[in-house]
C-alpha cells in the first residue's frame, strides 16, 4: 500500500440521547503512545463523566506499523469500542483515535441503544474532520551545479515532481520525492533535461500529506 487515508483535521461533535451526552474527540495521532494521552487528557478534563470510550487506527505510515485498538471502558462489552472502531473502518481512515465522553443521563439505552449512540457520535465527528491522503514518496537526491539548479529545480517542479528540500554547497542538493510508481518517470526526465549527465539516487522514503 502506497496511499491511504487519515482525517483532514481534528474535530468534536456531541450528541444528545434520552438524556445522555455523548462528546466525541478525533484527533490525528501517529502512536499508541499519541492515542493514550489524548485519552488520558480527556478523562483528566471531563472526571464528572462515568465512561471515555476509544477507538485507535493507525496506518502503514505510523512508527507502529498498522494498529486497531477498542476499548468500552466500562460500558457492556462490544457496545462501545467495537462500534467506534467500526465507523473508522468504515470511514477508511487511519492515523487517528476517537474518543467518546459520556454522561449518563438517567435511562438505561440498552444494548442496541449504546451501540448506536457510540456509532453516531463517531460518525458526526469524521464528517466534521473531513479526510485527506497519505502518500510514500521515494527520496532521492541529486546533486546539480549552481549555474544548472535553479532550471532543473524549476523544470522539475512544473513535471509535477515534489523537491523536499535544497541544500547548498559546492553544489546544489535536491531531495526529491516521488511515489513508486513514478520513479522511473523521475529518470526519464531528469535523462530529458540534463541530456543524461546526471541520475537521481534512492536515499530513502517518507509517508507525507497530499491533496
Amino acid at each position: 500500500m502506497s496511499r491511504y487515508r487519515t482525517i483532514r483535521r481534528d474535530a468534536v461533535a456531541e450528541i444528545e440521547v434520552k438524556r445522555s451526552r455523548f462528546r466525541c474527540v478525533v484527533e490525528r495521532v501517529a502512536t499508541e503512545d499519541d492515542a493514550r494521552a489524548v485519552v488520558e487528557r480527556l478523562r483528566a478534563e471531563y472526571r464528572d463523566a462515568r465512561h471515555h470510550c476509544s477507538a485507535l487506527v493507525l496506518g502503514p505510515g505510523s512508527p507502529d506499523g498498522e494498529v486497531e485498538r477498542a476499548h468500552d471502558d466500562g460500558e457492556p462489552s462490544g457496545t462501545a469500542g467495537a462500534p467506534m472502531l467500526e465507523v473508522l473502518r468504515g470511514a477508511e481512515v487511519a492515523d487517528v483515535v476517537a474518543v467518546v465522553t459520556r454522561w449518563f443521563g438517567g435511562t438505561l439505552l440498552g444494548a442496541g441503544g449504546l451501540v448506536r449512540a457510540y456509532s453516531d457520535a463517531v460518525r458526526v465527528a469524521v464528517e466534521q474532520a473531513g479526510t485527506r491522503e497519505r502518500a510514500l514518496l521515494h527520496e532521492l537526491d541529486l546533486t546539480v551545479g549552481h549555474a544548472e539548479a535553479g532550471r532543473i529545480e524549476s523544470d522539475l517542479r512544473a513535471r509535477g515532481m515534489v523537491v523536499l528540500d535544497t541544500g547548498y554547497g559546492a553544489d546544489v542538493s535536491l531531495l526529491l520525492g516521488v511515489e513508486p510508481d513514478q520513479e522511473q518517470t523521475l529518470h526519464a526526465a531528469l535523462a530529458e533535461l540534463t541530456g543524461g549527465r546526471m541520475e537521481a539516487t534512492r536515499v530513502g522514503e517518507r509517508w507525507v500529506d497530499v491533496g
